[in-house]
């Protein structure tokens, strides 16, 4: 199958990579809107590329490719995205699905008019460790009432994050949001946030926040996080806790998921049994969302990250960011609707 790619940056090179390792893909064009930049970027790599500088209409038409990899900021998916369903291109592409929910509902729209798939790559479902606490949620916790997320890393990015208005909310959330989604197998209903800066904090924009989740199933989703908490930091994928009718279950990002079981109910405490899981492996990162991407393209299976469910995701990110300028909670179908 032959791919075009937009973007030559780091995540257009780890693409480029990606696509190159896959034996069932030909990386058959690359765009980018700085001159040169995909070509010094091929040559990095050691490819042999079509280049097109920032014309990505000529590109479409001349390497009639049977897929768009959009790698490009979030401001730009918009209109990449929408190009290459209007050529009738199934489209994989990176998070967050858009820079607005209005430019994202367009982004379904399109996909629906086209009838061609688009994909958003959540990498963080391809993760061995997360499918297995998900499995040990599902088959032993019983109904799940509460789940709660850590996310506390001290990121010295440099560059635009650190000017960025909602930066903990915007740039990184999405993944932790999703992940929540994805464990839970439940959906957001509404969230009361609060986003803020400490003195400390070296982001111009708000880099700690909290948000409380009601979910579908009566589930509450706890979110805490912050970009700019210095020392023990948690893992990238977040700590994790869900409580059940049978348990609790437990997942610190970089450690094998484990439970406690109710084995005999009653007394001041129940007397339960350790469970541990161990995962097994699985394509990860991006790997995993092509290998996922070029299934869903063969078969006409519905991946995850599908744009239909994938908004969904999205509608929590512009949901917590309104909840905390209104300092209200927020009704997840207004934000799907309206906002």
């Amino acid at each position: 199958m032959r791919g075009l790619l937009v973007g030559a940056g780091g995540m257009g090179r780890a693409w480029a990579r990606n696509l190159s390792a896959n034996g069932g893909v030909t990386l058959a064009g690359w765009v980018d809107v700085r001159p040169g930049a995909a070509e010094a970027a091929g040559g990095e790599l050691g490819l042999n590329v079509g280049y097109y500088g920032v014309d990505l209409g000529t590109a479409l038409k001349e390497v009639a490719p049977d897929f768009l990899v959009d790698v490009t900021p979030p401001e730009v998916h918009h209109e990449v995205t929408l190009a290459a369903l209007a050529h009738g291109v199934p489209v994989i592409g990176e998070k967050p699905m858009a820079a607005s929910m209005a430019q994202a509902r367009k982004m379904v729209e399109a996909s629906e008019t086209a009838g061609k798939l688009y994909m958003v790559s959540q990498s963080r479902r391809y993760d061995g460790q997360i499918r297995a606490y998900r499995k040990l949620i599902r088959d032993r916790l019983g109904p799940l009432g509460i789940l709660n997320s850590d996310f506390y890393i001290g990121a010295h990015f440099g560059g635009f994050r650190d000017e960025m208005e909602h930066v903990l909310l915007l740039d990184m959330a999405i993944h932790t949001f999703d992940a929540a989604r994805y464990i839970s197998g439940a959906d957001p209903v509404s969230v009361y946030a609060e986003e803020f800066n400490p003195s400390w904090s070296w982001y111009q924009g708000a880099a700690s926040a909290t948000a409380l989740f009601e979910m579908t199933n009566g589930l509450r989703y706890t979110y805490r996080g912050s970009w700019c908490a210095e020392g023990l930091p948690s893992s990238w994928e977040g700590d994790w806790r869900a409580v059940g009718s049978n348990g609790t279950a437990v997942w610190i990002g970089n450690e094998q998921p484990r439970a406690a079981i109710v084995t005999e109910p009653g007394g001041f405490h129940s007397k339960t049994e350790p469970l541990e899981v161990i995962s097994e492996p699985v394509s990860s990162g991006i790997a995993g969302s092509l290998k996922e991407f070029l299934h869903a393209l063969q078969t006409g299976e519905t991946p995850n990250g599908e744009c239909h469910d994938n908004i969904k995701s999205l509608a929590m990110v512009f949901g917590a960011i309104e909840s905390a300028r209104r300092r209200e909670r927020v009704s997840i179908s207004e934000v799907m609707e309206t906002i």
